[in-house]
């Protein structure tokens, strides 16, 4: 089985998240094909592959724009293959956020018409060093609820990654359906 696997990234741990995977489907003995949906000179080929899983960050209330529209662009070949969507977000790391996050991924699909057979929530990480103070306000009062965390902590990660290898083993280990 061959997974194509389409992410963006904005800090960063999305493409930590895409390598994570790419990495846990080739010890699986599955084949793989990375593509960086913010390379324009991408091209994304379907040819051979089984399973396609989608992943990308959420960052002022939508997933990047890039990456919407390589979706849309090939929604026809999507539909054809079994759709694993991570949304990755700091809504999803906290349960009376997982509403919102849903509500990210719930505008996207309207955005792009995309239908994944499988959606889950990603929790992200934290990068400090990137942000401004009025960044950092909003982070620690709105996103984080004033949660307790570090600030001077370089980056703090919530994704549980055993919780993420857990879904993908479930969506590949899956008999195909599309």
């Amino acid at each position: 089985m061959t997974v194509l696997i389409i992410y963006a990234t904005v800090e960063g741990q999305t493409g930590k998240i895409a390598r994570f995977i790419e990495e846990q489907i080739e010890k699986a003995g599955h084949g793989t094909h990375v593509v960086d949906a913010t390379n324009k000179l991408v091209d994304v080929s379907f040819d051979g592959v089984d399973k396609v899983i989608l992943a990308a960050p959420v960052h002022e209330r939508r997933h990047p724009k890039p990456f919407e529209t390589l979706v849309t662009s090939v929604l026809n070949e999507l539909e054809e293959r079994d759709t694993l969507l991570l949304s990755i977000s700091m809504n999803a790391a906290f349960p009376e956020g997982h509403a919102e996050a849903q509500d990210y991924v719930d505008e996207m699909m309207l955005r792009t018409g995309v239908k994944p057979d499988t959606v889950a929530l990603v929790a992200g990480a934290v990068r400090n060093h990137r942000y401004d103070y009025y960044a950092s306000q909003v982070l620690r009062h709105v996103v984080l609820r004033d949660r307790e965390f570090d600030p001077g902590a370089e980056s703090h990660e919530f994704t549980d990654w055993d919780a993420l290898k857990a879904t993908v083993a479930g969506f590949i280990d899956a008999p195909a359906s599309a």
